[in-house]
């Protein structure tokens, strides 16, 4: 069984923010392959389903961001579910906003939520979905600019890319994670940056 994890933190008023991408992208998985996440499973909402024929659990730590690992390492061991089965989603705000970029291992980049899963899983060979969030002009406060709700005339484009994010993962899951990267690593559509 596949485990796509979604990182974010609970509560309404941080649904729309930038650092509830994973979160969102997870939603949207769920609605379009008829999965209820509704079950509390070690610290997170979970949902099991089919995506392409794969069975797959569905979660989003309840933990806060910073703990997400506490959350997930339980919940994988307690459905025996390999670390080589493992999707998680989550913001980058070293990649322009609706970059999107598959890695198959590699270090935390100074994201707290993926430090957490690294650390408590003992290991960095996680395949990740980063997805841009960087707005393209200077930020005062990183962590002020992650909590704060995104842009009403960002909404049009938050809902393509969490769209194009959940095409990502399902290609992960159906097709592997080298033909997803080439299908699906993009710079921020229509502007010429180069990501980290």
């Amino acid at each position: 069984m596949f485990l796509v994890a979604g990182l974010g933190n609970p509560g309404e008023e941080y649904a729309l923010t930038p650092h509830n991408l994973g979160f969102l992208a997870v939603d949207r998985l769920a609605e379009q392959h008829g999965i209820r996440i509704t079950r509390r499973d070690s610290r997170a909402l979970v949902g099991v389903g089919e995506i392409d024929g794969r069975e797959v659990m569905l979660a989003k730590p309840q933990t806060f961001m910073n703990l997400s690992g506490t959350s997930l390492a339980p919940l994988m061991e307690k459905h025996g579910i390999e670390v080589g089965q493992l999707v998680v989603v989550y913001d980058e705000l070293d990649l322009p906003w609706r970059a999107l970029r598959i890695k198959p291992k590699g270090s935390a980049a100074g994201h707290n939520g993926m430090k957490s899963t690294i650390q408590s899983l003992k290991t960095n060979e996680i395949v990740r979905v980063r997805l841009g969030i960087h707005p393209g002009h200077p930020i005062r406060d990183g962590a002020e600019f992650v909590l704060a709700p995104i842009k009403r005339s960002q909404i049009k484009e938050l809902d393509e890319f969490v769209g194009f994010a959940a095409g990502a993962v399902r290609s992960i899951i159906a097709e592997g994670v080298e033909m997803a990267m080439t299908r699906y690593n993009r710079r921020a559509p229509g502007l010429n940056i180069e990501e980290a």
